[in-house]
């Protein structure tokens, strides 16, 4: 895996490639008005879609199939810190269809806890707590 990245103004605005041709923007948020996403947004964008590609390919082999996942990421950080990293990390996932919550939870669950590689590197300095609702109902 490979990233290039090149700086195209005289701020913070980066773009960066990867490999394949995907271009991802990457700015400074707390300076002016942010083209692009901020390294730790970066960060949970990438918890959210790699969990959420866990839980697709798992359920797809459990032969169900969803009509709508959404997670919702909060990242906590000490005020003042210095590096200032994410402490906590919440995730909401939000699932829809006709699928067992039972098979639900396992999906979510084998994902967060162990097949993610973002949340397997990030447990590693932050603590991951999440939930998970199928059809507006929370699933224990």
């Amino acid at each position: 895996m490979k990233i290039s990245l090149k700086r195209i103004n005289d701020n913070y605005l980066f773009e960066t490639t990867n490999e394949r041709g995907n271009i991802v923007l990457l700015d400074n948020k707390s300076e002016g008005e942010p083209k692009g996403a901020s390294p730790m947004d970066l960060l949970l964008r990438g918890i959210a879609g790699c969990s959420s590609i866990d839980v697709v390919m798992i359920l797809r082999k459990m032969q169900h199939e969803l009509e709508d996942l959404r997670v919702e990421v909060e990242g906590f950080r000490e005020d003042g810190a210095v590096p200032n990293v994410f402490k906590k990390i919440q995730l909401d996932f939000i699932l829809k269809g006709d699928v067992p919550s039972a098979k639900v939870k396992r999906a979510v669950d084998l994902s967060m806890e162990k097949y993610c590689s973002v949340s397997k590197m990030l447990e590693k300095a932050a603590e991951i707590n999440y939930s998970v609702s199928l059809n507006g109902d929370i699933v224990e």
